[in-house]
C-alpha cells in the first residue's frame, strides 16, 4: 500500500493493482485449503458425499474457518502475496512448498488435539493436495508465458532477431530471462556461447549453449544469427576485445552489458545493452592510480578549474568534488558549459561549497579578482583551445588563448601562493607540426620556467604580462619571498568522446548511412578515456616536485582506418558495400602519428608502471620571457607572420607549409 500525508497531517492509503492480485490470490488459496482437505475426506469414503460419516464432516466444516485465519496469517508473513508473478523464481518455490507443509502441520495437531482423529489418508491427501494447488497459482503464469519457447513457436506476428548471447553465466542467464519475457522485445536467443566446457553442449533455460568463442564464427553461420550480446560484465578488457574482435567478423549488430559495478547496481535488461565502444576494442584496462593519495591532497582543500565546463575540465570537477574539497571553483568562459556542469554536481553533492565564475583566462583582471577572493590552494589549468585545423586558421588565437592565459594564470597562482599548478597538456606538444601543437609546447614552456625561477629563488624576475597599458595599474600582490608553488604539466593523447573525438563523429555518419570519413588510410592515434586522463592528472597533482612533465604510456596505438571499419562492422554492416569509407587528406597541420616525448627527454619511472615523467629539455628562461614579450605583441596585432615567430622559439615545432 502507498502512504500519504494530507494536508490535515493524517495517512490516507491508496490500493494499488497489486493489491486486488493479492486479495484474488487469497481468495484462490482459500478455495484449495478448502477442497483439498474436502476431496481427501472425499476420496476415503470411496468418492461418495453420502458415505462421508458425520463424526468426520463436522470436525472439517467446523475448523476450516479456523484454519483458513491461521493459514493466511502465516502465508502473509512469510511474504507469499508479495511476489511479481511474472518473475516468481525457486525462492517463491521454498517460501510456498515451507508455509503450506508449515500450515499443514498446524492443521494436523489441532485437529487431531481439539476435535477428531481424522483418518490418515485425510492428512496425507489433503496436505499434498495443498501444496500443489498452492504452487499450481504461483507458477501458472509462468508456465503458460513459457509455452512459446518451449515449442519454439513465436507470440505474435513480428519479425524477431536471432540472438546469440555470449557468456552463460548468471548476467548471461538474467539477460535471457528478461528477453524471452519481454514480449515487445523483438529478440529471439537461439543459441549461447560459453568458453566453459562443463556448460557446453547443455541447455540454459531451454537455450542450447554450443560451444566456446571458436565457435562463434560457425554459430553464426549455422543458426542464422542477426544480433551478438556479450554478456560478461565482469571479464577483463582483453578478453572483450579478443571476442569482440571476433564477432566483428560476422557481420552482426553486437551490443555488450555495462561493466560489473553497473551490473550490480542497475540489473540485468535487454535495455542495458550498450553499443560496442571503442573502448571494448581497444582492450585496455582502466589506468590505475592511488587515489588514496590524491584524496589526501584535495579533501579539505580550495581547488581552481580552468576550463571547467569543457571535456577534461568537467570530469575534473567530476572526480574533484568526489574527493571532498572545501570548495571547487569552476571558471570558463562558456557559460552553458559551465552552467551544465554546476547543475550536475549541485544535484550530486548539494552541500559541496561550489562556485561558477565565468571569465577568461586572458583577462588579467578577471583573474586577479578570482584568485584573491578565493585563494585556491591547487589549479587545474584545463583551458585552451584544442582544435587543430581551427587553430591554423587563426594562429593568434591559439597564442593569445593557449599561451598568454596560460602565463597570465600561472603568475596569478604564483604571486598568491598556490601549492600547486597543473597544466594539461597533449602528446601534440612533440615535435609540433601544427600551431595548436606549438602552443602547448610553449604552455610546458612557460611552466618549466616559472619552476626553474622559483627553484633559483629568482620568482621577482617573472614579471607580468598585460595586454592594455591600463591593466599595468592593477594592483597585484607582491611576489611572495618563499614562493612555494609547484609546477608541473601532464601530457596525454587523445582522449575517447571528448568534444571534437572522431568516435562520435565515426558513430554519427554511420547512423546516418554514411560516407564515414577517414583523413588518410595510414594515420594513427593513441587513445585514452576521459577519466583515465583525469585519474592521470589528479596524480600528477599528487606527485608533483615542480617541473615535471608526466606521460601515460597508452600502449600501442590505433589506425583511424581500421577504428572506423570495426566500428562499421560492429553496427551490423559492411564497410565501403554499406557504409562507404572516404579518404579525405591531412587537415592542415596534421601529422601521421602522435608521440608521447621528444628526442631530446628521458623517462624516468613512476610507482605506477604506466606513468612516466619526462626530463625537462633546457632552455634559456630569460631568453624565453623576451621572447614572449614579443610574442604577445605579436599576437595581439594579429601578426600574420604569427607561425614564423613561433618557429622561432620552438625548435621542435615544424609547420606544414602549403
Amino acid at each position: 500500500m502507498k502512504l500519504s500525508k494530507s494536508t490535515s497531517g493524517k495517512r490516507n492509503f491508496h490500493i494499488e493493482t497489486w493489491h486486488i492480485k493479492a486479495l484474488f490470490l487469497m481468495a484462490y488459496d482459500i478455495m484449495a485449503m478448502s477442497i483439498s482437505y474436502f476431496f481427501a475426506l472425499w476420496i476415503r469414503f470411496d468418492g461418495v458425499f453420502s458415505e462421508i460419516p458425520e463424526k468426520y464432516l463436522d470436525p472439517y466444516v467446523n475448523f476450516l474457518p479456523v484454519y483458513i485465519i491461521i493459514s493466511l496469517v502465516v502465508f502473509y508473513a512469510m511474504r507469499m502475496y508479495h511476489s511479481v508473478w511474472e518473475y516468481v523464481s525457486i525462492r517463491e518455490l521454498m517460501r510456498a512448498a515451507i508455509g503450506s507443509i508449515a500450515v499443514s502441520a498446524v492443521h494436523i495437531i489441532l485437529i487431531t488435539v481439539f476435535l477428531q482423529r481424522m483418518p490418515i489418508s485425510y492428512y496425507l491427501i489433503g496436505s499434498v493436495l495443498q501444496l500443489l494447488l498452492l504452487l499450481a497459482a504461483r507458477f501458472s503464469y509462468r508456465i503458460f508465458t513459457s509455452v512459446p519457447q518451449l515449442f519454439g513457436t513465436d507470440t505474435g506476428t513480428h519479425t524477431y532477431h536471432k540472438v546469440m548471447i555470449i557468456g552463460a553465466g548468471d548476467a548471461g542467464r538474467m539477460l535471457l530471462e528478461n528477453i524471452q519475457k519481454t514480449r515487445a522485445n523483438k529478440d529471439k536467443v537461439v543459441c549461447m556461447i560459453d568458453d566453459n566446457p562443463d556448460k557446453q553442449n547443455r541447455y540454459f533455460d531451454g537455450v542450447r549453449i554450443v560451444g566456446g568463442r571458436d565457435d562463434i564464427l560457425h554459430s553464426v553461420e549455422k543458426f542464422n544469427i542477426d544480433r551478438i550480446y556479450i554478456a560478461m560484465p565482469s571479464a577483463s578488457k582483453e578478453t572483450i576485445r579478443d571476442i569482440v574482435n571476433i564477432c566483428k567478423e560476422t557481420g552482426c549488430e553486437t551490443k555488450t552489458l555495462p561493466d560489473f559495478y553497473q551490473y550490480v547496481n542497475s540489473g540485468i535488461t535487454a535495455g542495458a545493452l550498450k553499443d560496442v565502444s571503442v573502448e571494448d576494442l581497444l582492450g585496455r584496462e582502466p589506468i590505475s592510480t592511488d587515489m588514496k593519495e590524491v584524496y589526501n591532497l584535495i579533501k579539505g582543500k580550495t581547488i581552481l578549474i580552468t576550463g571547467g565546463g569543457g571535456s577534461i575540465g568537467s570530469e575534473l570537477c567530476r572526480q574533484v568534488a568526489a574527493h571532498e574539497p572545501e570548495r571547487l571553483i569552476i571558471f570558463d568562459i562558456y557559460e552553458n558549459n559551465a552552467y551544465a556542469i554546476q547543475q550536475e554536481l549541485k544535484d550530486k553533492y548539494p552541500k559541496m561549497n561550489l562556485e561558477v565564475l565565468i571569465g577568461s583566462v586572458r583577462d588579467s583582471r578577471r583573474l586577479d579578482y578570482v584568485f584573491k577572493k578565493f585563494r585556491p590552494d591547487i589549479v587545474y589549468h584545463a583551458a585552451a583551445h584544442k582544435h587543430v585545423p581551427l587553430m591554423e586558421d587563426s594562429p593568434c588565437e591559439a597564442i593569445k588563448n593557449n599561451v598568454i592565459g596560460t602565463y597570465k594564470t600561472a603568475y596569478a597562482a604564483m604571486v598568491n601562493n598556490c601549492s600547486r599548478f597543473v597544466l594539461i597538456s597533449t602528446d601534440k606538444a612533440v615535435n609540433p607540426t601544427n600551431i595548436m601543437g606549438a602552443s602547448k609546447r610553449l604552455c610546458e614552456m612557460v611552466v618549466q620556467s616559472f619552476d626553474r625561477k622559483i627553484r633559483e629563488n629568482k620568482q621577482n624576475e617573472i614579471h607580468r604580462m598585460f595586454t592594455h597599458s591600463e591593466d599595468n595599474s592593477v594592483a597585484y600582490n607582491d611576489v611572495p619571498e618563499n614562493v612555494r608553488t609547484e609546477f608541473v604539466a601532464v601530457r596525454f593523447g587523445n582522449v575517447l568522446g571528448s568534444n571534437g573525438s572522431v568516435v562520435p563523429l565515426f558513430k554519427r555518419q554511420i547512423e546516418k548511412g554514411g560516407p564515414v570519413t577517414v583523413t588518410h588510410p595510414e594515420i594513427i592515434r593513441y587513445f585514452m578515456t576521459i577519466p583515465e586522463a583525469v585519474s592521470l592528472v589528479l596524480l600528477a597533482g599528487a606527485d608533483a616536485k615542480g617541473g615535471e612533465i608526466f606521460v601515460l604510456d597508452m600502449g600501442s596505438p590505433v589506425k583511424i582506418d581500421t577504428l572506423a571499419r570495426n566500428l562499421i562492422k560492429l553496427s551490423g554492416l559492411k564497410p565501403d558495400v554499406d557504409i562507404k569509407i572516404e579518404y579525405t587528406g591531412l587537415r592542415p597541420g596534421e601529422k601521421l602519428y602522435e608521440e608521447k616525448l621528444m628526442e631530446e627527454e628521458g623517462l624516468q619511472t613512476t610507482p605506477n608502471k604506466l606513468i612516466h615523467i619526462g626530463n625537462p629539455i633546457q632552455f634559456d628562461t630569460d631568453l624565453f620571457q623576451k621572447q614572449l614579450d614579443e610574442l604577445m605583441t605579436a599576437a595581439y596585432n594579429n601578426d600574420d607572420s604569427m607561425v614564423e615567430i613561433v618557429e622561432n622559439i620552438v625548435p621542435t615545432y615544424s609547420p606544414k607549409r602549403g
